[in-house]
Formats: C-alpha cells, structure tokens, sequence
C-alpha cells in the first residue's frame, strides 16, 4: 500500500459507523484542524468558519459535545496538506466527464483517495504541494472546484440530507500506487482555457496597460482585493473594454487573488453599471465623448431579451 497523508491515513482508519464526534477527535489528534458544520449540511457553524479550525481536543470535544450530528469541516491547502479535486453533480452540469478528459490528458494522476459525496458527485484527494501557496478556485462550465489554500470539505463520516433522504461521504477507492503532486493551474487552464485579451487602447483619450492592471488585482490580499477589482474594472470600462474581455482579464486575475468567479463577476459588472451611470448622474456628457462600449452591447440590459447567449459572454453567471 502507497503511503498516504495525514487526511488520507486518518480516513482509511474510520469507517461510517463511527460517531462524528469520535472521528472529529481521532483528525485531530493526528494534527488535521477540524471545525464543526452544521447537521446533514455543509455551511459552517462557527462564527469565522474553516478559520476557527483548530486541533485543540478540549475545544473539539466540546464543539460536538454542543452538536453530536455536526458534519466535521477540514480546511484544505497548507493548513491540513491535502488538496482536493471536488467533481459536482448538479442538474445539467456533470463534473465526471469533465474529470474523465482530465485522466486521458494526464492531469490528475496520483490522487489518494476517491470518496463519493451525496450528491453522487466525487473528491479526489492528493497531498497539498509543500511551501507553495495552492489558492481555490472554481470551473463552474466544467462542473469542477478544486479546494485549496482558502477552502474546505466535508469528510466522511459525515452525511447530508438530500431530499429527505440521509445520504454519507464515503472512501469508495483508495489508490494502491504512488501518490502525486497535483498541478492544479495547469488543470485549471486545461478545464477553463482563458482567451488572450486584446490590448486596450481606445476611446476616450487614456490608454492602459491591460497586463499590468491584471498583475496588479493578482497580486493583492485579503482586505483588499475587492475595492482593487472594483477599482480595475471601472478603468477597463472607462477605456472601452468590452466587458467580455474585462471578465476574462480580472477572472484569471481576481481567482488568483483568493475571490471566488460569482464575487468576481459581481464586482465588475457593478463597476461597468457604474461607469455607464456617471454621465446621467453628472446631466451632461462631453462633447465626443462615447458611451463605454457596455452599453451598446446588451451586456447589462435589465431586458433579458436582448442579451446575448449566455454561452458566448462570461463564464460561471
């Protein structure tokens, strides 16, 4: 048998029939942080979430002392070292064929375990690349989240309600062979390939320097990353960037950040909205001056009807 990490190892000692408070113990007695969630659920139920992950046995016995059916959290990434490939199953969007044209290309070799999760969908896990920040990010198309540095899961034996049936996280392989490191932006720019960007320079007298502005969102931390995004796509809308590209752009930038795409696609699009308003707050427009090029393109009509296909404009909406 392959050596495992610390989650895997702690996993492959358990099985469904233990208490949640048992198994919540015996992760952290092993050095794996652990917070409570709540009852057949997934959300926190702590005040900070995986942020109050702790190994500390008096506080953990107490959580579930308070809640014996908490569902047991486990931050990903540096804190626990594991990583996580998460393959959703939700409506029309299926993860697994997703992750079956990552096996063929070679991308995500070498995982640990697989553990089914209740909605019939997948994580794969793999140990978390040492010294080198992994940060979470999300491939809504492709049904595909990886949960690193800034993320969680859930872990057996916690289980969930799903339509009124009670429906548990279990290791359904285990992985006999050599463990991996996971390239995780590699998978990432293989299930989610981003579009070069066009240079921007155009309409109302600024150009800018659209790499730079993206390195610069990338590079900023919590606290900030918002007010920076904001702040960036107001200049690409003012400089009369499509906001199709712009949403290319801050995307890759913003994720890389820590900011999760529904964040992302929020920020900007509240940013082209509010370039686009400032003429009629101001009541006048400049002589020659054009509209920012958002509004001539349907993008953020309050009309449905004239939007373009969704499957052409931004991802993740």
């Amino acid at each position: 048998m392959a050596e495992h990490g610390v989650v895997s190892s702690v996993l492959l000692r358990m099985h469904a029939a233990w208490p949640l408070s048992a198994a919540a113990r015996e992760f952290a007695v092993a050095g794996v942080p652990v917070f409570p969630c709540t009852p057949w659920g997934k959300r926190p139920a702590t005040e900070h979430g995986f942020h109050d992950a702790t190994t500390d046995l008096d506080q953990v016995e107490a959580w579930w002392r308070q809640s014996p059916g908490a569902n047991i959290g486990v931050p990903t990434g540096a804190a626990s070292g594991a990583v996580v490939v998460d393959v959703d199953v939700h409506g029309p969007v299926d993860g697994r064929a997703s992750f079956d044209r990552a096996v063929r290309a070679g991308l995500v070799e070498g995982w640990e375990l697989l553990v089914r999760t209740p909605t019939g969908g997948m994580h794969a896990y793999y140990p978390a690349t040492p010294g080198t920040e992994q940060r979470s990010w999300q491939a809504a198309r492709a049904g595909i989240d990886f949960r690193g540095d800034g993320g969680y899961i859930i872990v057996p034996p916690s289980a969930r309600s799903i339509e009124g049936t009670t429906v548990g996280y279990q290791v359904e392989e285990v992985n006999a062979g050599p463990a991996s490191l996971l390239d995780a932006g590699r998978l990432r720019d293989f299930l989610d390939p981003r579009p070069t960007p066009r240079p921007a320079s155009v309409g109302m007298g600024r150009d800018v320097d659209v790499s730079r502005l993206a390195a610069w969102v990338a590079a900023r931390g919590e606290g900030e990353r918002n007010r920076v995004l904001f702040w960036a796509a107001c200049r690409l809308a003012e400089n009369g960037l499509p906001a199709s590209d712009a949403l290319d752009v801050l995307t890759a930038a913003a994720g890389h950040a820590g900011l999760a795409e529904r964040e992302i696609t929020a920020t900007v699009r509240s940013a082209y909205r509010t370039v686009r308003a400032e003429p009629a707050r101001r009541g006048t427009s400049s002589p020659g001056r054009r509209e920012p090029p958002v509004a001539a393109d349907g993008w953020f009509d309050r009309d449905t009807s004239t939007r373009p296909p969704m499957s052409s404009r931004v991802r993740g909406l």
